[in-house]
């Protein structure tokens, strides 16, 4: 869920997040040296609905082995990894933070997954990467952090051959006005930049992109979030590296259902 702003990579590192995951790691049974990914999927999907809605995604978009995969805003590795076990992709993996990429390496290795996926330190609003060289392009949980909508999505588009994907799923502005914070992307609201879907679609039409499908999954996951939230947390869930997530994460499912947040889900095609 990282992505540019000022001190968007110091919202999400702590310092301690290898620490925290390791020792919940050895506590839950397991060895943190050899894992099997599927051991860490409560863990690594920093996003609303989790594992739920990236497998979503990823069916959405029709990614199969075949496709070169860019993750812009990776956190901790979670989407790379299900993309290199499950469907044998190439994968990229980006995110500013450099202490989620260094945790998302030492995941990537205790999984046996270091050699199908490349980590990379970077920003969302300059990708590292030459113009043309991807397929499909994930996007879950990103934007909100960046302020320059416009440039984000231009890069996108330039890192994707003509006739790629652009999957997102994210957040946008409801109609009743600004959710209490924090949440899980901000402290407070000047770091947060949403908008609206009608602004969203332009922006997107703009940077070069024609969509595919576009689903508003508002309800649905407010529904399934309420339940996850309610309940007690799992010995490997995203509270242990996220501080204060589950006041995060009320006020992100409250913001649901108080229509002051909106989720969507989309693939659009690069033209």
């Amino acid at each position: 869920m990282s992505a540019h702003m000022p001190g968007a990579a110091g919202h999400y590192s702590t310092g301690e997040v290898a620490q925290r995951i390791q020792t919940a790691l050895i506590a839950a049974g397991k060895d943190p040296d050899h894992l099997d990914p599927t051991d860490l999927a409560l863990m690594e999907d920093f996003h609303s609905s989790g594992r739920f809605a990236t497998v979503a995604l990823l069916e959405l978009a029709s990614i199969g082995a075949q496709d070169r995969v860019l993750d812009a805003g990776a956190g901790i590795g979670g989407t790379a990894r299900l993309l290199a076990s499950e469907r044998g992709c190439r994968v990229s993996a980006l995110d500013i933070t450099p202490e989620y990429c260094e945790v998302a390496r030492r995941l990537n290795d205790a999984c046996g997954l270091g050699e199908a996926i490349e980590v990379r330190e970077g920003d969302v609003l300059a990708l590292p990467f030459e113009e043309a060289s991807f397929d499909v392009l994930i996007s879950q949980h990103v934007q909100m952090n960046v302020a320059a909508k416009a440039p984000m999505y231009a890069e996108a588009r330039r890192v994707l051959r003509a006739g790629g994907r652009l999957a997102i799923w994210d957040v946008l502005a409801g109609p009743a006005g600004a959710p209490e914070f924090p949440v899980p992307w901000a402290d407070r609201p000047e770091h947060s930049h949403l908008l609206g879907a009608t602004e969203l679609r332009e922006i997107l039409a703009a940077a070069g992109f024609e969509e595919i499908v576009w689903n508003d999954l508002t309800e649905p996951s407010a529904k399934l979030m309420r339940t996850i939230v309610s309940a007690p947390p799992p010995p490997l869930g995203l509270h242990v590296f996220v501080p204060g997530f589950q006041v995060r994460a009320e006020n992100l499912v409250r913001g649901l259902e108080q229509d002051r947040l909106r989720l969507l889900q989309a693939v659009l095609r690069a033209v």
